[in-house]
């Protein structure tokens, strides 16, 4: 990021997550990181619904569904050829993202999807409203933010 031309924006959430990736690992502004294989569905998520999505694709893998998760860290620009890609390889997406419905990740992967291979697609963000500020994990709770959600929301898009 600092060697980037032009503006960023860097998001930091309060609580603490898990850690998910070693030290030296590399982030390339506009390539998404896949961390877990997959075959029935894709979980795309960023920030701290990474690891909620990881949970998710855990649980999924007791019930039978093999869930792809791609971390998009980078919303702009979105790595249009990893959603093509799982969008055509898995047929089935899930977004979850700590953000309204509009305007944030969900909508650019729905944009990428819709030019690319449309599939169905699920969402699991705060909705669309304004979000109230308190305990994090009382509000990810409140949201519906959780993997019990993300679990919901991939046996719907299968289903359809």
């Amino acid at each position: 990021m600092l060697q980037r031309e032009g503006p960023v924006y860097l998001r930091l959430g309060r609580p603490a997550v898990p850690r998910i990736y070693e030290d030296d690992s590399e982030f390339v502004i506009g390539r998404a990181n896949q961390l877990r294989d997959g075959d029935d569905l894709t979980i795309i998520a960023n920030g701290l619904m990474v690891a909620v999505a990881l949970d998710a694709a855990a649980e999924l893998s007791d019930q039978g569904i093999s869930a792809r998760v791609l971390d998009m860290h980078t919303v702009k620009p979105i790595d249009e050829p990893a959603v093509a890609a799982a969008a055509r390889e898995t047929q089935a997406i899930v977004v979850a993202e700590e953000h309204s419905a509009n305007g944030g990740l969900g909508s650019a992967v729905a944009i990428a999807v819709s030019r690319t291979t449309p599939v169905p697609i699920a969402y699991v963000n705060t909705g669309d409203c304004y979000a109230e500020s308190g305990d994090p994990d009382g509000l990810l709770e409140k949201y519906g933010l959780t993997s019990g959600r993300i679990v919901e929301a991939a046996r719907s898009v299968k289903a359809n």
